[in-house]
């Protein structure tokens, strides 16, 4: 990142400028140092703790009972060693410490400065209830727009993302995270100023300590299936050179028609991974085959064929896929049973094969092969429509239709259609691959 633009530098430059001035005390104005210090160690030990578990996100409880318990400049001051210190991933990293730091300070003054407006400091010592909540919700609210806006700056100037679409969305999504970890700062702030202390007030932290490990150790768990998967449609994509990219859009298709059918997001995922390893098992399939320009004969055929069964193999003991592993079985299962490795019929078939095999064969008529031309989308929509009720189930070839119809076909991947076409004899019917 040293080619960060000039003005987003500037910027930053500003924010820090803006950050030095909240800094500064009010004449009048006393902190109490120990427990700016104790604050200040605390943040940058839980901001330690986060990079070590890989968490991707700061510790806000912290900070905002920095701000529920200490005069603005003084709860600022809190921000900037866990910020100054936390360690960075991408260059330059002097800047992005910087960024942080001084976007942290800022916001955790605005919302000290707005909870000490509304009494807040006062109904906290007293355990004011429900008042305390009111001025503490209007600081995380101050505290969450500050954060946004300058994020939304930042975004429009270094990532040139147009300033129309910078902020969108910022607010919102950041609002409900920052309103729990606002909940646990408050919490902190009235354990701290009741007769057990600080000590006391330590405690809340560590079951959020708990959930922020294991929240790490599910992304961290994540990451490692999706390397795997990755790593298998590689390889996939290496040995068939034809349909490179047809793994990831189907996988695309495939969720689409997920949503369309109301299904929940953690089964949008796994029909997502359903459809991109639906052709694992090409991996089996002698390379030749996959790429013969001739007709295949009955022999050549049949060994195609087994590639659902050599997918199976491969993902049965991956026991994160769920269901996918019987879409990656049953993909070329056709309603009227005609269909391959073991001819089911009807609703014998797994929903999820009948979700891969409609975004599969959508797919293959859509992308530009070695032996066929890309049909136009309505074409090949109106091919599986002609083909519902035998080949494919009507419910899901209805769902990719209005799916299509309201946010059209983008595929993330797209595959190379520089070269001409060469005439070859495909298998009849809408799937027109050798698949």
């Amino acid at each position: 990142m040293e080619a960060v633009p000039v003005r987003a530098r500037a910027y930053v430059a500003c924010v820090a400028v803006a950050a030095l001035l909240c800094l500064l005390p009010p004449p009048a104005v006393r902190a109490p140092w120990w427990a700016v210090l104790l604050l200040a160690a605390l943040y940058a030990g839980c901001e330690q703790a986060a990079a070590r578990w890989r968490y991707a996100g700061t510790f806000h409880p912290v900070l905002l009972a920095g701000a529920f318990l200490l005069p603005p400049s003084a709860a600022a001051l809190v921000a900037l060693p866990g910020a100054l210190l936390s360690p960075v991933g991408q260059r330059p990293r002097w800047l992005r410490r910087l960024w942080r730091g001084a976007q942290l300070a800022v916001g955790v003054w605005a919302a000290a400065r707005v909870h000490g407006t509304l009494g807040g400091r006062d109904a906290v010592a007293a355990s004011d209830f429900p008042y305390a909540l009111v001025s503490a919700g209007a600081a995380v609210l101050a505290f969450c727009l500050v954060l946004s806006l300058l994020d939304g700056g930042i975004l429009a100037l270094a990532d040139r993302i147009p300033v129309r679409r910078a902020w969108r969305g910022l607010f919102l999504r950041s609002l409900a995270p920052v309103a729990v970890h606002g909940l646990a700062g408050l919490m902190m702030a009235v354990l701290w100023r009741s007769p057990y202390g600080p000590v006391a007030a330590l405690l809340v932290l560590l079951p959020m300590c708990v959930s922020w490990w294991a929240f790490a150790q599910y992304h961290r768990e994540r990451a490692a299936h999706q390397a795997t998967i990755r790593a298998l449609v590689q390889a996939v994509d290496i040995k068939d050179e034809y349909t490179r990219g047809h793994s990831e859009r189907v996988g695309q298709a495939s969720m689409m028609i997920a949503r369309e059918l109301g299904m929940d997001d953690a089964r949008t995922e796994v029909l997502r991974f359903a459809g991109i390893l639906h052709d694992v098992g090409k991996l089996g399939v002698p390379t030749r085959l996959l790429r013969k320009d001739g007709p295949l004969t009955p022999e050549e055929r049949r060994v195609i064929e087994l590639h659902p069964e050599y997918g199976h193999e491969m993902v049965r003991g991956i026991s994160f896929l769920g269901e996918a592993r019987a879409a990656v079985l049953h993909h070329h299962e056709r309603l009227d049973g005609s269909g391959y490795p073991y001819g089911l019929r009807g609703a014998q078939i797994p929903e999820s094969a009948r979700v891969v095999a409609v975004a599969d064969a959508f797919d293959a008529m859509t992308s530009t092969r070695s032996y066929s031309r890309a049909r136009p989308v309505g074409a090949a929509l109106e091919e599986l429509e002609r083909c519902a009720g035998s080949q494919f189930d009507p419910r899901m070839v209805a769902a990719l239709v209005n799916a299509l119809s309201r946010h059209g076909w983008h595929p993330a991947v797209t595959a190379d259609e520089t070269d001409v076409p060469r005439p070859r004899p495909g298998v009849a019917g809408p799937q027109g691959a050798r698949r």
